[in-house]
């Protein structure tokens, strides 16, 4: 991708995206379902009992139905894979859902795919009192913020939650092994491919090639950290602001974001990005 020199411009439309991915969503018990206020949609309701804990995103119905939190990322245990090495917490992690949700009756409620490929219900949990297990996951600090194209409803509320969580230190939050990484640092995230990381810095450049949207961190872009969003991806970001960075995406040059995602290697370490979930902005 040609190096050009960029600047700022659309001030406004980065104070959009600000305020999109910044607010808050209040929960509201009675309901057991958080304020949808446009951004958290839900539908369905049915209730079934908790026979077993898998891990602490996945639990077991009474009925056999195997349930994947939607929206959140737990501590990985080995769960018969080989080779696979126990991320930090993941014990605790379990053991705090245990004692959230086993026995108890809960609602499920859906904001978008209803199953993965693993045929696992993707749903939010809540337990009669109005708890909402996602919720009180990531704000023990024993789960992250973990989202797809096809099921984003909730996103802003949970990246509240874990931010609270990730200031008080919680849970992963006091540990290295999740901190967050800084994009300025190629040869550590080099060093994190194949991982799940959350990645903070100050996006130098971005340009679309051939219908490819890139934001580099760094003054050589064959070496250092960058976001790709490819092709087939580009339409999940039409809505505004987001449109307005893809018709002009030197407007995001200076601006500071968190970006969330597997880490890979093409051309130094990147983050492929699918959907704006995977990406807040801290300021500009």
């Amino acid at each position: 991708m040609r190096q050009v020199r960029l600047h700022i411009r659309k001030k406004s439309a980065l104070l959009a995206l600000a305020l999109t991915i910044g607010g808050l969503i209040s929960f509201h018990a009675r309901a057991a379902v958080p304020d949808t206020a446009g951004t958290c949609r839900l539908q369905g309701e049915e209730t079934a009992r908790v026979a077993n804990i898998v891990d602490g995103d996945t639990l077991v119905l009474n009925d056999g139905r195997q349930v994947r939190l939607a929206g959140t990322q737990a501590p990985k245990l080995p769960l018969g894979r080989r080779n696979f090495r126990t991320w930090p917490l993941a014990d605790q992690s379990r053991a705090a859902l245990e004692k959230l949700s086993l026995g108890k009756t809960v609602t499920l409620r859906y904001g978008g795919a209803e199953k993965d490929r693993y045929q696992r219900l993707l749903a939010h949990l809540f337990l009669p009192d109005g708890r909402w297990i996602q919720q009180a996951m990531i704000e023990q600090g024993l789960a992250r913020v973990y989202s797809f194209p096809d099921n984003q409803s909730c996103v802003d509320a949970l990246l509240a939650s874990e931010q609270t969580a990730r200031t008080a230190r919680r849970g992963i939050w006091a540990l290295t092994y999740y901190a967050i990484r800084d994009a300025a640092d190629a040869s550590r995230l080099r060093a994190d491919e194949g991982t799940y990381q959350l990645v903070e810095g100050k996006a130098v450049s971005a340009a679309l090639v051939r219908k490819t949207l890139y934001i580099n961190f760094g003054s050589d872009w064959k070496t250092d950290f960058t976001v790709r969003i490819s092709p087939g991806n580009l339409g999940n970001f039409s809505g505004e602001p987001w449109q307005s960075f893809i018709d002009d995406p030197r407007i995001l040059a200076g601006a500071r974001l968190r970006v969330r995602g597997w880490v890979g290697n093409w051309n130094g370490a990147e983050i492929a990005v699918t959907h704006p979930g995977q990406i807040e902005l801290l300021d500009h």
